[in-house]
C-alpha cells in the first residue's frame, strides 16, 4: 500500500515537537503503551500490530508536500520545517512478541529515542496497537468459542475504513481465524482467502438450481452454495438432486452456506437432508451476525455447523469497541517519570513483565517490575528495534498465529469462559512500587 503521510498525527505532536527542537530538548525519553483496565467482556488481551509498528518506524518521513501544507500555517516556523524534512526515527523499540497475551499496566511496547522522535510517533503507534489489540482479543474469544471449527473474517464491508479491514483480516487471523473473504489482505499478508456467493447470484437467474450449476461450472474446485435465499430446506434438497450431474462432470460440492433464520434449526434439517442424499462430505456454514455468544450456542445445542464466516461484530469489535489505553512518558533525561492525575496514574521506568506457570504449563501469575531486575520466570519484553532497525526480522503473520495459539493453550480455565471471571494475579514488584513512592516525593517536593 501506498505510504501513509507522516500527517496522520495529532497537531499537537507537531507543536510540542516545535517546543523541544527550539528548547534543545533532545535527552533520551522513554514512552510505554498499555492498556489501564479490561472491558467487562473481556478476560485477557492479545497483542496485535507490532509488525506495522516497525513497519512505521523504520519508514517515518516528512514528505515534500507534507511539508509544503505545514508552511502554510503560521505555527511552524522555517527552521522547524527544514528540521522535519530530515526527521528520521532512530530509537530502540522493545515489545511483547504479537500473539502474547496480556493484562492491564503491562507494556506491549516501550519506545526509547531522543524525545522529539518518541513524542512524534504516539498517535500512529497508538493507532495501530489498539485497533489490532482490540480486534486479536475479540478473535481469540471466537477461536475458543469454536474450537476445531472453520472460522473466516467477512467483515470488510462492515469495517470503519479500508485500513480498518486488512488490519481486521490480518489481527483475526493471528487469532486462530482460518482465513479473510478480503482479498487484498490475501495478498499484503498471505492470509487464506475464501470466498462463496452472494444472494443477487441466485436472484439474478430464473433459477436457483441453474445458479448453483452456472456457479459449480465457474468455481469447480470452490463450489460452496448458498441455499436460503428463497426456502432453505428446499434449496438443500436442490443441491442433493444437482449433485450427481456434477459428479458427472468431476465436480464435487464442498459446502452449503446459510445466512439467515433459526441457524441452529436450519443447520439440523440442511444435515438431515444431505445426509439422507448421500452428501455426508458437504458441509455446512453459517454467517450473519455471529459473535463468541452465538459460538458458544451452536456449540452447546450440538449444531452441525463446520464453518463460520464472522462479520460484523468482531471487525468492530461490537461489545467492546475500543481499549482504554495509553503511551505514557515513562522517564526522560534519565530520571523516571510517572503521572499521577487523578485515575489515571501509571507507573514509572523501564518495565519488564515475568511470567510463572504451573506445571502443566497454564499461566499462573504475573510479576510487574523495573526492566533492570532480574526475576524468575519467562520475560514478555524483548529488544526489537536498534538505532531505528530491527534486530531481525519479525515473524510472519502464520508463524504469530502458531505462537497464538500457544498462548491460548496456556490459559486457566476460568480465563477460557465468555463471562466476567475471576483476575488474573499481576503482582507490582517492590522495586518498582519503591520507584514510584521516590518520584512522587520528588514531584511534591517541587515549588
Amino acid at each position: 500500500m501506498k505510504r501513509i503521510s507522516s500527517l496522520l498525527t495529532d497537531l499537537y505532536q507537531l507543536t510540542m515537537l516545535q517546543g523541544y527542537v527550539e528548547q534543545s530538548m533532545d535527552d533520551i525519553a522513554v514512552f510505554e503503551f498499555f492498556v489501564r483496565k479490561l472491558p467487562r467482556e473481556r478476560n485477557f488481551f492479545m497483542a496485535a500490530g507490532l509488525a506495522q509498528v516497525i513497519d512505521y518506524l523504520e519508514t517515518i518521513a516528512f514528505a515534500r508536500d507534507d511539508l509544503d501544507y505545514l508552511a502554510e500555517d503560521d505555527r511552524f516556523h522555517p527552521d522547524f520545517l527544514r528540521y522535519l524534512a530530515n526527521f528520521r526515527f532512530t530509537g530502540d523499540v522493545h515489545a511483547m512478541a504479537e500473539g502474547t497475551l496480556f493484562f492491564p499496566d503491562e507494556p506491549i511496547i516501550r519506545i526509547t529515542a531522543p524525545i522529539f522522535q518518541a513524542q512524534l510517533v504516539e498517535t500512529r503507534v497508538i493507532n495501530i496497537l489498539q485497533f489490532q489489540t482490540m480486534i486479536a482479543s475479540k478473535a481469540a474469544r471466537m477461536t475458543l468459542a469454536a474450537p476445531e471449527k472453520q472460522l473466516v473474517d467477512f467483515g470488510l464491508r462492515r469495517a470503519h475504513g479500508a485500513e480498518a479491514g486488512l488490519f481486521a483480516a490480518r489481527a483475526s487471523y493471528l487469532a486462530g481465524f482460518n482465513g479473510t473473504s478480503t482479498v487484498l489482505a490475501g495478498k499484503m499478508y498471505g492470509i487464506p482467502v475464501f470466498g462463496t456467493m452472494a444472494h443477487s447470484f441466485i436472484q439474478a437467474h430464473d433459477s436457483e438450481t441453474l445458479a448453483f450449476e452456472h456457479f459449480a461450472e465457474s468455481q469447480p474446485d470452490n463450489v460452496v452454495l448458498l441455499i436460503d435465499t428463497y426456502d432453505t430446506e428446499k434449496g438443500a434438497d436442490k443441491v442433493v438432486a444437482l449433485a450427481p450431474r456434477l459428479a458427472e462432470k468431476g465436480i464435487i460440492i464442498k459446502g452449503v452456506r446459510l445466512d439467515s433464520g433459526d441457524m441452529i434449526l436450519h443447520a439440523k434439517k440442511v444435515r438431515r437432508i444431505l445426509d439422507q442424499g448421500g452428501l455426508t462430505d458437504v458441509h455446512i456454514l453459517t454467517s450473519g451476525n455471529l459473535d463468541e455468544y452465538k459460538l458458544a450456542e451452536f456449540s452447546q445445542a450440538d449444531a452441525p455447523i463446520d464453518g463460520f464466516g464472522v462479520g460484523t461484530r468482531m471487525t468492530t469489535s461490537a461489545d467492546a469497541p475500543y481499549l482504554d489505553c495509553a503511551y505514557k512518558l515513562v522517564e526522560y533525561a534519565g530520571i523516571a517519570r510517572r503521572k499521577r492525575s487523578e485515575g489515571k496514574a501509571t507507573w514509572p521506568g523501564r518495565k519488564q513483565v515475568f511470567r510463572s506457570f504451573d506445571p502443566h504449563g497454564r499461566m499462573c501469575g504475573d510479576i510487574l517490575t523495573l526492566a533492570s531486575d532480574e526475576l524468575t520466570g519467562t520475560p514478555l519484553v524483548q529488544h526489537v528495534m536498534k538505532q531505528g532497525k530491527r534486530i531481525s526480522e519479525q515473524p510472519d503473520v502464520k508463524k504469530s498465529r502458531e505462537y497464538a495459539f500457544s498462548q491460548l493453550a496456556g490459559l486457566p480455565d476460568y480465563l477460557i469462559q465468555l463471562d466476567e471471571s475471576e483476575k488474573y494475579p499481576v503482582e507490582i514488584s517492590r522495586p518498582l512500587a519503591e520507584l514510584a513512592q521516590k518520584v512522587d516525593l520528588r514531584s511534591s517536593a517541587e515549588p
